[in-house]
């Protein structure tokens, strides 16, 4: 792992030179934020307090006098209250979210709660007055809000909203092609002009002009009909050999037969053959080529996803009865996957295999030395297999885009593939004369491939691919042409993503925090090569989207203090970004909310330093030892010591709350977090609660020596991955915090889902080594602190058992100091307002009480 620290450095005194504030302003300038929420200036010269050891720290960032003033208004401002900070979260003035651009790009188009429901009411503004937004009307929402667009090269546009589809004539005209009916997805545009779509188990193709639809191919699961069926056993050979009148029906049939394949084979009026599938399996894919002579289909033995016990009880219901409701399955209970791919040629109606044989590493044993391991445990042996692996099409819950790509002139196609076990994962052309693979790009990975960072696909103009890879530590944007090697537009220690390819191929847009692990911002680079250029400088978490004629860019970006508003910026234009929204309220705005540190704590594991952001309360006696509290993020690959609005804004408020109350507080994103390159994500593999435990200790070696805490004094709580690392700071770690809290925890990985813990820990019946040494419940002896478990009835992510379980354990363990509460309505993430003010209730009566 390489370090950030001399990229860190650099970026801080650029940002200091900036002399920008914290406040939001209509530019693109800001500050990195500092500690102080008082309206005295802290003593950055003085070595006795904490605040400024902090400053003085290493890649840490220090106040100006921008922040100075800014936070000076709000000090003024009364108590942060668990009250407020636990309300319905509109109190903070419902941002905007769901940017995007209207059909035609005229509009830029953002969603708002509505003050007095749960449900999003749908804004527009005008590029040209941006900044002038009013509510889209229902009657033509269709024209700002669309499920799936796509353009040809004409200026024509089909888009798909609810249950119709529509389309855009290069004369503003539009005609709603469909309203209800056979429901419509996967637009495109044939090379031909007409429009494409699924629909059903086939696939049409519309022409625009005149309405007519054509089917283009058809698939079904089932046995394939036939005119006559052989006999199946002695006596039917008997029969049909010896009754006329069998036989006479038997030679009608195939006579009808014949003469309906004559007439398909020379009358258009008559639909293409369908093509016939094992009865067994399901659909996983298809996507049709542009020029319609191909098509590719991915498909999948049908096999249940869930067992029947496979169910959660919901307690309060309207009748007062007890629901039971179906949930995920276990990934003590996988079972690999494999999909079949097939190339089908809708010109002579043959159906080919396209199989894996081709892929470099597709019979690969890569986990042949953990299998031995395992295997050495129980006193066995293990022999290397090299049968071919499970590979299916790549997919993720973080990622949409399809896994099969035609390039736009029907003669290329990608597919993107996976193997099962997580460890590679391939982009793939076809070659459709040898009906075979050819692998274009391997991307393995000894722990797990990550699932993000897959955005592949084709270039405009020419056949060239574009696809992000995390083969250099970091994630980065590549081209490739089909059998030449792959060309690198970006590099360095730092994340890319959000690619967006320019409509005439010149140029890449992306985010990256090449600045500073923290601060996400838009760039974009020449697909030929060359200067990354950066096209917004605000100095915390920007998303974009490109305008569809590329000349504009919509901004969401939000600050530590800030929570997102909206910003225009013309792309050519070296003119700063504009804010165009300005939601927060002022109830917010005037509490004295705390703006922590974003410091680089010395790793004593790694030569990468730890980010975090630390808390200091404004006043307190240089002399008297402080309280801290240490938050630990959930999703574990989750980055959270950034410089932008977090996730976690209701924690944001509660450590403010707690800052003001006296108390320090750490934030880290320990080893498994993102935004930092491969090897940060992959320490825990095999060995989750581990290194983090690790980096939270040296956290909190470094709160002692640089933040005048009391080692004595430190408690810590998080929720989901959080509230595992609790548990496993508790129980292997019992002298590192004298207090605990651990909210919708996970307690045993082998009830966790499948795609999440496999990556990490392989599958339990494969590696049992690293479920036991990565489970809570395993280690419960070792509690010896005050601990709190808070847990939610309803969650259908980490299951209520998994509580259920682990305070079983602690009671047979005969464990006394330990609480736990139950919140029978809520789910993994708390909705009622009520629930989250107990919940937190708890945590601050546990830290009052223990610190």
């Amino acid at each position: 792992m390489q370090k950030f620290s001399s990229l860190v450095l650099a970026s801080s005194i650029t940002l200091l030179l900036s002399g920008c504030a914290t406040t939001d302003s209509t530019t693109d300038s800001s500050t990195v934020p500092n500690t102080s929420s008082s309206s005295s200036k802290t003593d950055t010269t003085s070595s006795n307090t904490a605040q400024s050891r902090v400053n003085n720290s290493a890649n840490s960032y220090t106040p100006t006098p921008d922040v100075e003033k800014s936070t000076a208004a709000y000090s003024q401002n009364g108590e942060i209250t668990l009250k407020q900070i636990m309300a319905d979260p509109k109190w903070l003035g419902r941002a905007p979210s769901r940017m995007r651009w209207s059909v035609d790009g005229s509009h830029i188009v953002y969603e708002r709660k509505q003050i007095n429901g749960d449900l999003n009411d749908v804004y527009i503004a005008s590029i040209d007055t941006p900044s002038k937004s009013t509510h889209a009307p229902l009657a033509q929402l269709q024209r700002y809000k669309y499920d799936e667009k796509v353009t040809r090269d004409d200026g024509v546009i089909a888009y798909r909203f609810k249950d119709s589809v529509y389309v855009q004539f290069t004369n503003d005209e539009i005609v709603q092609l469909t309203r209800g009916g056979s429901f419509l997805s996967s637009l495109s545009f044939m090379t031909d002009g007409r429009l494409m779509a699924l629909s059903g188990s086939s696939a049409i193709a519309i022409n625009l002009s005149n309405g007519s639809r054509e089917e283009l191919v058809s698939w079904s699961f089932s046995d394939e009909p036939e005119a006559v069926a052989p006999a199946k056993d002695y006596i039917a050979e008997e029969q049909q050999s010896l009754i006329q009148y069998i036989a006479k029906k038997r030679h009608a049939s195939e006579s009808k037969a014949k003469a309906d394949d004559e007439l398909a084979a020379n009358n258009t009026s008559v639909a293409p053959d369908t093509f016939y599938f094992d009865k067994t399996h399901k659909l996983v894919g298809v996507s049709v080529s542009p020029k319609g002579d191909y098509a590719i289909i991915a498909t999948t033995p049908d096999k249940p996803t869930r067992d029947d016990s496979d169910i959660m009880p919901h307690y309060i219901q309207e009748d007062s009865r007890i629901a039971s409701k179906p949930v995920r399955r276990k990934v003590a209970d996988a079972e690999p996957i494999n999909h079949h791919l097939w190339l089908l040629n809708l010109s002579n109606g043959e159906k080919s295999p396209l199989n894996y044989f081709s892929l470099p590493g597709y019979n690969d044993d890569v986990l042949a030395d953990v299998k031995t391991e395992n295997a050495k445990a129980k006193g066995e042996t293990y022999d290397v297999n090299r049968l071919p692996r499970a590979i299916t099409l790549l997919s993720s819950w973080n990622w949409q885009q399809p896994s099969i790509s035609w390039h736009k002139d029907g003669e290329q196609v990608a597919v993107m593939l996976e193997a099962w076990d997580n460890k590679d994962r391939w982009i793939a052309t076809v070659d459709t004369g040898k009906q075979r693979l050819v692998n274009q790009h391997r991307l393995h990975d000894d722990a797990w491939v990550n699932y993000r960072f897959n955005s592949f696909g084709w270039f405009n103009n020419s056949e060239t691919l574009y696809y992000q890879s995390e083969h250099s530590g970091y994630s980065h944007l590549y081209t490739q042409v089909p059998g030449q090697a792959p060309k690198a537009l970006t590099k360095g220690t730092y994340i890319t993503d959000s690619p967006t390819l320019s409509k005439d191929d010149m140029w890449m847009y992306f985010t990256a925090n090449s600045k500073h692990p923290g601060i996400f911002e838009v760039y974009r680079v020449k697909t030929t090569g060359g200067e990354v250029e950066a096209l917004t400088d605000l100095n915390g978490l920007t998303e974009y989207e490109l305008s569809p004629d590329n000349t504009t860019l919509v901004l969401s970006h939000g600050k530590v203090t800030r929570p997102p508003e909206l910003y225009v910026k013309a792309v050519d234009s070296k003119e700063a970004a504009t804010k165009i929204t300005d939601t927060v309220s002022e109830a917010f705005t005037a509490m004295p909310w705390a703006v922590p540190n974003v410091v680089a704590i010395p790793s004593s594991h790694t030569d990468a330093p730890i980010y975090a952001r630390v808390y200091l309360p404004k006043d307190y006696q240089a002399d008297k030892p402080l309280k801290a509290v240490v938050f630990n993020h959930g999703a574990g690959y989750l980055q959270n010591a950034h410089l932008g609005w977090s996730l976690y804004f209701r924690e944001y408020m509660f450590n403010s709350m707690l800052v003001q109350q006296g108390y320090v507080v750490l934030d880290m994103d320990y080893r498994a977090s993102a935004g930092y390159g491969r090897d940060w994500r992959t320490a825990i593999y095999r060995n989750m609660g581990t290194p983090e435990v690790q980096d939270l200790r040296d956290g909190v070696n470094w709160l002692v020596e640089n933040a005048n805490v009391d080692r004595n004094r430190i408690g810590t709580y998080g929720g989901s991955y959080g509230g595992f690392l609790t548990f496993m700071s508790m129980f292997n770690a019992p002298d590192l915090f004298a207090a605990g809290a651990a909210l919708r925890p996970v307690t045993d990985w082998a009830h966790y889902n499948i795609g999440y813990t496999s990556n990490i820990l392989n599958t339990p019946d494969v590696d049992p080594i690293a479920y036991e040494r990565s489970s809570p419940i395993y280690f419960a002896e070792g509690l010896e602190k005050p601990l709190l478990i808070n847990a939610p009835m309803v969650d259908d992510n980490v299951f209520f058992h998994d509580t259920v379980r682990l305070v079983q354990r602690l009671i047979e363990l005969e464990k006394e100091d330990f609480e736990t509460a139950i919140y029978p309505v809520e789910p993994h993430g708390f909705v009622q307002p009520s629930s989250w003010l107990d919940e937190y209730r708890r945590i601050y009566k546990l830290f009052e009480e223990n610190l």
